[in-house]
């Protein structure tokens, strides 16, 4: 799974935003969300495949951290687009005071 794919899910966004903060173990992610274990391990699976996610083994836990690097591979990739809605932007922003 590549992180396009990986981030489309909104329960893995979820989890992303989460791990934003810092390393947590798998029952925090499982408490925050609402869903079950075998369904937060799923979505920790598919991000981890996705380069997205870290697992380290912490005694009985296992703690996940977010990877930031591969975001930072997409937001290079999104740099273009930012520009089309830039200007997309701007020119809604000088028609909505010509129309005032």
């Amino acid at each position: 799974m590549n992180p396009f794919e990986a981030i489309a899910e909104p329960n893995r966004r979820q989890i992303l935003e989460l791990l934003r903060a810092g390393e947590r173990p798998a029952g925090d992610l499982i408490a925050a969300t609402g869903l079950s274990q075998p369904g937060v391990s799923k979505h920790l699976k598919l991000l981890r495949e996705a380069g997205l996610v870290s697992v380290r083994p912490d005694g009985q836990r296992r703690l996940y951290q977010l990877r930031a690097e591969k975001l930072a591979v997409m937001d290079d990739w999104l740099k273009p687009f930012r520009t089309f809605w830039s200007n997309t932007l701007d020119a809604l922003d000088d028609h909505l005071e010509s129309e005032q």
